[in-house]
């Protein structure tokens, strides 16, 4: 707990926390608000934004000339006309001169102009803009409309071709067109940094508040300007701490804070869930989570994210519900928001999204059956951020067409990072040794080894088992409790029949009974000796404890009493001990686990009625789960009088079903 508090408060931002909460377009419910002292407005962020676009505008793209384009293009031009003049079969060396010069003082005054190559980012609607063009160092702003383009250029080298005579005009103005190429280059990296130094240059501020103006008075609606006068002083105030003693209060606040929302957390463990408040392993488990989400959130207050709803709150309540169980992942998940909320803006609202956004979460994997309920979850959780969104958005904006869409994003980065919940959950079952619902899952499904295993061996004990687990998970699902654990823990109740299926009556064939051969005491023994070799077998297999304790409590510490009546019968005058004929027990220790018995008892004996009816099958019922209270099995199970019902009439009624009796009414 210590180290805990310790960690959670050295990571929590170190600001002092403004007192109004406050949301724009709702009626300011305090006092008048004085300014305490001088403070610059800050602009919202999309006054920033045009203020942003607006400064990019006005910075103009940076040409340079680069006169090594024109040396590399003249001597180009120079190998290219020797090459088409001869291919031409042109042999006047008069005509030859004339030709090249021309071509030459044609290319020599179009690169003189300068030739650009547009961007088409600058370009506006009649694709000319204004340049900075660099010429020897010095700067002009220059329109693109006075420069030529390649396509202008092969244009106005036509035009002058067209104006001579003795010209081979069509020949030289091939030539003159592949040498014409961009001369004015565009230097895009000084171009970004210009735009980058002038966006660093734009004012996040738009003038003062100045100390004593009334900012808002009681009763006057939020406006956008107030709004802004409210959020830029309480940036202020939260960064105004200046002093050690104002951070060793803020710092002594926020461990008082933190400590009692732990000890509320420890408290609650001891009151309701002692078994957890026993084990330091669960407790490390359980702070390790808490504080790691609360560290998470520090982090992205300091990396300053753009919207904190991107952090999966939600992940909280469904590692715990998951791992332990429904009451404790809601008191963890309210007291992480309410600690949560205490650190950023919007406390209420924060609290409002989280804290249902949690119970949705919590409520639509009660029961975890299906791996795809995961899926639905979190399905689940996105339509109540979306209703709960729209819902204070309808409330601040007054208008559908004022609610900011984009907005909603972070809750839908969020949800898909709550499905991280699942590899976490493998991970801290394996870390710690707590078994959760997906292993449960896991292990009911028949086809394990274990299961196939004693299906093949002992045919009659599994078929046993599979009747055990649906009477357990029908009355444990009534009378409330974990079904899917006693389920898994029904299907391995019994698998230390293995390693003697013939002994047990549901695996023998007819007339053939080993125990005819065995004195009392030993067949007692081999009957007795299957839960302790169920647990060293499931051991082996590295089932959970939880499962464990259904093998060992499955009998309790009751006697065989076939064996141990059948010994006093028949020789009366021994002297017999007991504990010969008792298992080892435990009794059980919990509800699920006391269902169990029960059921196994019934479904063994139900299987001894030769003609079952509603009244063989009603006393047989009766006379077992009496038998299990008046030998004080059920003790220590924290199962009521009434479950007990409850859980009888289940029984009869399943039992009628399975031996398909007809119940005959009054008429």
């Amino acid at each position: 707990m210590a180290l805990s508090i310790i960690i959670i408060t050295a990571v929590l931002p170190k600001h002092a926390k403004f007192k109004y909460e406050f949301e724009k377009g709702n009626v300011w419910l305090h006092d008048d608000l004085i300014s305490p002292f001088n403070f610059p407005i800050k602009k919202n962020i999309e006054e920033v934004k045009k203020d942003k676009e607006s400064i990019l505008k006005s910075v103009l793209p940076v040409y340079e000339i680069d006169e090594k384009v024109f040396q590399d293009q003249i001597l180009q031009y120079q190998s290219d006309f020797e090459a088409k003049w001869r291919n031409a079969g042109l042999k006047d060396d008069a005509i030859k001169v004339k030709n090249f010069d021309l071509g030459y003082e044609i290319l020599e005054g179009i690169y003189k102009e300068g030739v650009i190559g547009l961007n088409k980012k600058y370009q506006r609607d009649d694709n000319h803009y204004i340049i900075s063009l660099l010429r020897n160092n010095v700067e002009n702003q220059v329109s693109t409309a006075t420069l030529l383009t390649q396509a202008s250029a092969v244009t106005e080298a036509g035009n002058k071709l067209v104006k001579q005579k003795n010209i081979e005009s069509d020949l030289l103005l091939g030539i003159i067109k592949d040498r014409i190429s961009p001369n004015i280059i565009y230097n895009e990296r000084f171009t970004e940094k210009i735009e980058k130094q002038a966006v660093e240059n734009v004012s996040s501020t738009r003038g003062m508040v100045q100390k004593g103006e009334v900012i808002v008075t009681k009763e006057s609606t939020v406006t956008e300007d107030i709004y802004q006068k409210l959020e830029s002083l309480r940036l202020t105030y939260e960064d105004s701490i200046t002093t050690p003693n104002d951070r060793k209060l803020t710092l002594a606040g926020q461990f008082l804070l933190v400590g009692l929302i732990i000890t509320l957390l420890m408290v609650f463990l001891h009151l309701f869930r002692k078994d957890i408040f026993n084990d330091n392993r669960q407790i490390s488990l359980i702070l390790i989570i808490v504080t790691s989400m609360l560290v998470f959130l520090s982090w992205a207050i300091k990396l300053k994210l753009p919207s904190l709803y991107y952090i999966p709150f939600c992940i909280v309540p469904i590692i715990i519900r998951i791992l332990f169980d429904t009451r404790l992942a809601m008191n963890i998940h309210l007291l992480v928001v309410l600690i949560a909320s205490f650190f950023l803006p919007n406390s209420f609202e924060f609290a409002f999204l989280q804290i249902t956004a949690g119970m949705v979460a919590i409520y639509s994997i009660k029961n975890l059956v299906r791996r795809e309920q995961f899926l639905i979850s979190a399905l689940l959780i996105l339509l109540n951020y979306f209703i709960a969104y729209l819902g204070i958005s309808f409330i601040r904006e007054g208008t559908l067409e004022a609610i900011e869409w984009s907005k909603f994003l972070p809750f839908i980065f969020s949800v898909l990072l709550s499905l991280l919940a699942y590899p976490l959950i493998y991970l801290f079952e394996k870390l710690f040794g707590i078994t959760s619902d997906i292993t449960l899952i896991e292990l009911t499904n028949t086809n394990s080894t274990l299961l196939r295993e004693l299906a093949f061996k002992a045919p009659g004990t599994f078929q046993h088992s599979l009747q055990v687990a649906n009477l357990a998970e029908s009355a444990i699902f009534k009378i409330g409790g974990n079904s899917l654990l006693v389920r898994a823990g029904a299907l391995y109740h019994d698998i230390g029949k293995m390693d003697n299926p013939q002994f047990f009556i549901e695996n023998q064939n007819k007339g053939l009974n080993p125990h005819d051969k065995l004195p009392y005491e030993e067949s007692a023994q081999i009957i007795i000796r299957h839960v302790v070799n169920g647990i060293e077998m499931a051991r082996r297999h590295n089932l959970p404890e939880v499962i464990i304790d259904f093998l060992r409590t499955h009998h309790g510490n009751t006697r065989v009493d076939y064996f141990y009546q059948s010994f006093l019968k028949n020789f009366p005058e021994k002297i017999v001990d007991e504990n010969t004929f008792r298992y080892p027990g435990p009794i059980p220790f919990t509800k699920e686990t006391a269902v169990l018995m029960l059921a196994d008892s019934v479904e063994a004996a139900s299987r001894s009625l030769k003609e079952p009816d509603a009244e063989s099958i009603n006393n047989l019922v009766e006379r077992i789960i009496d038998y299990k209270l008046e030998q004080n099995q059920l003790n220590d199970s924290n199962i009521t009088l009434k479950e007990i019902e409850t859980i009888k009439l289940i029984f009869k009624t399943m039992l009628m079903g399975i031996y398909h009796v007809r119940v005959e009414y009054l008429k």
